[in-house]
C-alpha cells in the first residue's frame, strides 16, 4: 500500500527559555485543539511529572516521567531548558482497518531537559481532542552511538476513585506447554485500585479505567518495533499509581535482555491515553496509528476477507486432507475468500499432498492461509511445522516455497514474550513475508502496537482470551456474552483482534452430541461478526450449518464486510451491553450484544440513519435468529429487543 499521507506543521509558539533552577512546579502546558484536554508538565524536586484534565476534571494526577540509561540517570536531577509547541495536521489512509480515511489535528509539546552531564532528554506530547501520545528522545552530549534504556520512570497515576478493567500479566514459561505470556488472561472488572494482580507482576496493555462518574481512560502503547521491548503496567500503589514495566527476565525462555538497546539518538515508542466522558472517543480513536508511519510499501495488493477454519470446532482430528476439502467446499459455498489450515498439516497431510490441497482450493476460488509454530526452543509447544520462522535463511526458504505454490498468508503461533529480541522477530517475519507476498496473522502473541499502519501485510493478532476457549471449557462459554461487552471497549479498540467469532452449533463439537453448550442466541453470534474487528475474520462455522440455518443467516454471512470505512460507538458499557456501528461504502451494520442474562429493550441513537428503513436480525423467542424490517425515527432513535445473552444486527438497505 502506498502511503498517501501528508503533514502540515505550523509553529504557533516560540521557544520558551528557563533559568537553571525553575522555581515553580508547573513548567508548561499543552491543550487539545478544542482546549478540553489539558496536559501540564511539572518539575518537582528536579523530577518530571505530568497531569491530565478533561474539562476541568482530573483524569491523571501527577505522574512520573523519565529514563534510566547506560549513559546517565534521566529520572531525577534534571534541569528544564526550554519547550515549544506546534500544531500538527495529518490525513492518511488505513487500508485494512476499522476506518479508512483518517484526518486529525494535534498540538505537540516538546520539552527539553538536561542532566548534570549536559546530556539531553526531550519529552514529546501530542494532544488531540480526546487522545494523548507521549514519547522520549535521548540525545547525548558526547558522540555516543549506542545506549541501553535500562528502565523507565514512566507512570500513570489514576484518581483514587477510579476502577480498573485490565488484563493480568502472566508469569513466563507457565500455562500450556510453557507458552505464556500470551495476553490471554482474564480482565479485572470494576476493580478497586491497589488490588494485587493475579500473578503479582501487573497487567498488559490496553488498560481501561473508569474515573468514577467523570468518564473513562484507556492507556496503551504504539509504535513498538525491533528497537524496543513491549511494555506493560506494573503493580499499582494503593493510591492508583501504575508504573510502566519492561518484560520479565524469564520471558522467551530467558533469551535476550529485558531492557532496550538502541542507537543514538534514541526515541522510545509512544504511550497513548484516550479519555472521554463516555466510551465513544475510546472506541473511535485512531491514536495508535496517528503517531506511527508505514515502514515499507506492500509488495502485492493484500486481499482481506472471510475464512473457514476446521480446527476451531473440529479440533486436531480435522487436520487431514479430507476434512480440509470439506472446509474448502464450505468456504466456496459461503463465498469466503480463505480457508485457514492449522497446525500439523506438514505431518498429517504432508507437503506433497498439501500442494494438491492448494490446487483444489484454487479450483474452488478459495485461497489458503497456513499455520506455523514460531519457534522450537522458547516453549514446549509440540505442534509442527517448527523452527522455520525463527531464523532468516529457513524462513525465507519456506516463504519462497509458499509463494511458489500459491499460499497467500501465514498464521504464526506461540511466541515467547515481549522482549526486544521477540519484537525484532515479529518485525522480521512481517518484513520477509512482504517480500514473498504473504499476509500475516499472529497467535499466542503480544498486542499489536500500531502495526496495521506500520506493516501493510500485517492482518491481525489474537492477544485475547479468544474463541478457542469456548470450545475448551463450559465456563468460557458461560462468560461469552459478558465478555462481548469488554473486548470492543478494551482490546479491539486499539488494534485488530483475531477472536474467531460466529458459532452456530448448539454444542461445540463435530457431532454436536458433546462439548461446550452455547448459551448465546444465534443473533448474538451473528452480531459478533461485526462487533469484533479483524480484516481477515476466521469464522466458527461448520459444514452442517449450511443445512441447518435459514437463507437470511447464510446471506448475511456471505455479505458482511471485514474491513470498514467508519466506526461509531452507539452505546453500552462493560458488563451491560455493547452496540457499535460500522460502515462500508454507504451500507451500515449495527451490532448489539447483551452481556447479561436478563432481557432488555434498548433505545439506540442512530442520527446517521434517521428516517431510514433497516433490516433487523433479532432474537426469536426460541433463541433462533429471525428477520424483519424496522424504521429509524426522524429523531434518529430506534428500539431493539434482545434476550438475555442475546443480540441483534441492524443493516441499512
Amino acid at each position: 500500500m502506498k502511503n498517501i499521507s501528508f503533514k502540515k506543521v505550523v509553529q504557533i509558539l516560540i521557544l520558551i527559555t528557563a533559568p537553571l533552577v525553575w522555581s515553580q512546579d508547573t513548567l508548561t502546558r499543552v491543550t487539545s485543539p478544542d482546549e478540553g484536554l489539558v496536559v501540564q508538565l511539572k518539575l518537582k524536586a528536579s523530577n518530571i511529572f505530568y497531569s491530565v484534565e478533561l474539562d476541568g476534571e482530573s483524569f491523571l494526577e501527577d505522574s512520573p516521567l523519565g529514563l534510566m540509561t547506560s549513559i546517565g540517570d534521566f529520572t531525577k536531577g534534571l534541569t528544564f531548558e526550554n519547550s515549544d509547541i506546534q500544531t500538527i495536521s495529518e490525513s492518511y489512509e488505513l487500508k485494512n482497518a476499522k476506518v479508512n480515511q483518517v484526518s486529525y489535528t494535534a498540538n505537540e509539546l516538546v520539552a527539553t531537559f538536561t542532566n548534570a552531564k549536559k546530556d539531553t532528554l526531550k519529552v514529546v506530547f501530542r494532544v488531540e481532542d480526546n487522545d494523548i501520545a507521549f514519547s522520549y528522545k535521548l540525545i547525548g552530549k558526547d558522540l555516543n552511538t549506542k545506549v541501553k534504556i535500562l528502565s523507565e520512570a514512566t507512570g500513570f497515576n489514576l484518581p483514587d476513585d477510579a476502577t480498573s478493567f485490565i488484563t493480568h500479566q502472566a508469569l513466563p514459561l507457565t500455562g500450556w506447554e510453557e507458552t505464556k505470556p500470551s495476553y490471554e488472561e482474564e480482565y479485572t472488572f470494576d476493580e478497586k485500585l491497589g488490588t494485587p494482580s493475579q500473578y503479582g507482576v501487573g497487567y498488559t496493555f490496553p488498560a481501561l479505567f473508569k474515573n468514577a462518574e467523570q468518564g473513562w481512560v484507556l492507556i496503551s502503547e504504539t509504535g513498538v518495533d525491533g528497537t524496543y521491548p513491549g511494555s506493560r503496567l506494573g503493580e499499582s500503589t494503593q493510591d492508583g499509581l501504575f508504573p510502566l514495566a519492561f518484560p520479565q527476565e524469564g520471558e522467551n525462555n530467558g533469551i535476550g535482555e529485558a531492557f532496550a538497546s538502541m542507537a543514538m539518538p534514541a526515541s522510545t515508542p509512544w504511550r497513548t491515553i484516550s479519555i472521554g466522558k463516555s466510551l465513544k472517543p475510546i472506541v473511535e480513536s485512531t491514536i495508535a496509528f496517528d503517531v506511527v508511519e508505514e515502514r515499507y510499501e506492500a509488495s502485492v495488493d493484500y486481499k482481506m476477507g472471510k475464512a473457514t477454519w476446521s480446527w476451531i470446532v473440529w479440533q486436531d482430528a480435522s487436520m487431514n486432507y479430507d476434512d480440509q476439502v470439506l472446509f474448502i467446499d464450505l468456504a466456496s459455498e459461503m463465498e469466503f475468500e480463505y480457508i485457514l489450515v492449522d497446525a500439523n498439516w506438514d505431518s498429517v497431510i504432508g507437503r506433497e499432498r498439501f500442494v494438491e490441497l492448494v490446487n483444489y482450493a484454487k479450483s474452488k476460488d478459495v485461497e489458503i492461509l497456513l499455520w506455523y509454530n514460531s519457534n522450537g526452543f522458547w516453549n514446549n509447544a509440540p505442534q509442527t511445522p517448527q523452527d522455520l520462522m525463527n531464523t532468516a535463511y529457513k524462513r525465507q526458504k519456506e516463504m519462497a516455497w509458499l509463494q511458489e505454490i500459491g499460499v497467500k498468508g501465514i498464521k504464526v503461533d506461540f511466541f515467547g514474550g515481549d522482549k526486544q529480541v521477540t519484537m525484532q522477530l515479529y518485525e522480521d517475519i512481517l518484513t520477509d513475508a512482504n517480500t514473498y507476498g504473504l499476509a500475516v496473522v499472529f497467535h499466542g502473541c503480544t498486542l499489536p502496537r500500531g502495526w496495521q499502519r506500520m506493516y501493510p501485510n500485517f492482518v491481525s493478532s489474537e492477544a485475547v482470551l479468544a474463541s478457542e476457549n469456548l470450545v475448551f471449557t463450559q465456563e468460557a462459554s458461560d462468560m461469552h456474552a459478558f465478555k462481548s461487552t469488554l473486548h470492543p471497549f478494551i482490546r479491539n479498540s486499539v488494534a485488530s483482534m483475531d477472536f474467531g467469532p460466529v458459532f452456530l452449533n448448539k454444542k461445540l463439537s463435530r457431532d454436536q452430541k458433546g462439548g461446550s453448550i452455547r448459551k448465546t442466541t444465534e443473533a448474538f453470534e451473528l452480531a459478533t461478526g461485526v462487533l469484533y474487528f479483524s480484516p481477515i475474520q476466521h469464522f466458527g462455522l461448520t459444514p452442517n450449518n449450511l443445512e441447518e440455518q435459514p437463507d437470511f443467516v447464510l446471506d448475511f454471512l456471505k455479505e458482511v464486510p471485514t474491513v470498514w470505512d467508519e466506526i461509531v460507538y452507539v452505546g453500552g458499557e462493560p458488563g451491560d451491553y455493547a452496540a457499535i456501528a460500522r460502515r462500508k461504502g454507504d451500507k451500515w451494520y449495527i451490532a448489539i450484544t447483551n452481556g447479561e442474562q436478563k432481557d432488555k429493550t434498548l433505545e439506540l441513537n442512530l442520527p446517521m440513519l434517521k428516517n431510514t428503513e433497516l433490516t433487523l436480525i433479532y432474537d426469536a423467542k426460541d433463541r433462533s435468529a429471525a428477520i424483519k424490517s424496522v424504521k429509524v425515527k426522524k429523531n434518529g432513535k430506534v428500539k431493539v429487543d434482545v434476550l438475555g445473552e442475546g443480540g441483534a444486527v441492524l443493516i441499512s438497505n
